[in-house]
């Protein structure tokens, strides 16, 4: 563990996975050395500020809503010097990742539903462009180059609840709280994650954090990130099956 670690109490794999952690060196020591091995490197590599480490866990933790593991990183990013306005803005990255839902349905929508469906739906769409300053949010990305062409079926479908949707994602752009190059690597590992992966975000973010200077090595650590959590969610299960093991055997032994 590195020196920042220990000066912040931070440590890669406590609670909630210790008693995972311990369970499994119980069973299969060398998959457990392996897997603390591996969990711990972009808290020892210092490639990433551990602040940073801790904001984009919290966000990765967040979006698979797993709440022991989310306090758990807040507690560290907190320990590690984040603010509370930093640490706010995670929660509102993460509550924009939720339009992928829209944006693939209504892809899809466009593709299967009946002519006549989509054309009833495009009355609303031709008041729109009737009317150009309706959609000012979107508008504003367009002209600032932070405009993604998957959305357009959300919002040729639903123009005016997917601009004031996009208002929110527009502020995170003009916040000061992070820098340009940090909210980008967060926003590449939102869109990178397990559940969540959306291909044309993470290329977007990608191209966005290399503009803003971000290295390969950086952009690497956080999809190690990605990984680890991903990994860390199935380690959380080991205590669960020691639990069933043991109702099992008590329940044999209870009826012999």
């Amino acid at each position: 563990m590195t020196d920042e670690c220990q000066r912040t109490g931070t440590s890669p794999l406590t609670d909630p996975w210790k008693a995972a952690l311990d369970q499994l060196h119980q069973w299969d020591p060398q998959w457990a050395e392996t897997s603390s091995k591996v969990s711990a490197n972009p808290w020892v590599s210092g490639v990433l500020p551990l602040k940073l480490v801790e904001l984009i866990s919290i966000g990765l933790n967040g979006a698979n809503q797993n709440s022991a593991a989310t306090r758990h990183h807040l507690r560290s990013a907190l320990a590690a010097g984040a603010t509370r306005d930093e640490i706010l803005l995670v929660f509102k990255c993460v509550s924009v990742m939720s339009i992928h839902s829209a944006v693939v349905g209504a892809t899809l929508l466009n593709q299967e539903a009946f002519v006549g469906d989509l054309d009833k739906a495009a009355e609303e769409r031709e008041r729109r462009l009737k009317n150009p300053g309706s959609t000012p949010a979107c508008d504003q990305l367009r002209a600032g180059g932070q405009w993604d062409d998957a959305w357009s079926p959300v919002l040729e479908l639903a123009p005016n609840w997917f601009d004031e949707f996009m208002a929110r994602g527009r502020d995170l752009y003009n916040s000061t709280v992070l820098s340009a190059k940090e909210v980008e690597l967060l926003l590449i590992a939102l869109n990178a994650a397990g559940r969540r992966q959306y291909e044309p975000g993470i290329r977007r973010h990608l191209k966005a954090a290399l503009r803003q200077q971000a290295t390969v090595t950086e952009i690497v650590e956080v999809l190690k990130l990605c990984v680890i959590h991903e990994a860390r969610a199935s380690l959380l299960n080991v205590p669960v099956l020691a639990e069933e093991l043991a109702g099992v055997s008590g329940e044999r032994l209870a009826s012999a």
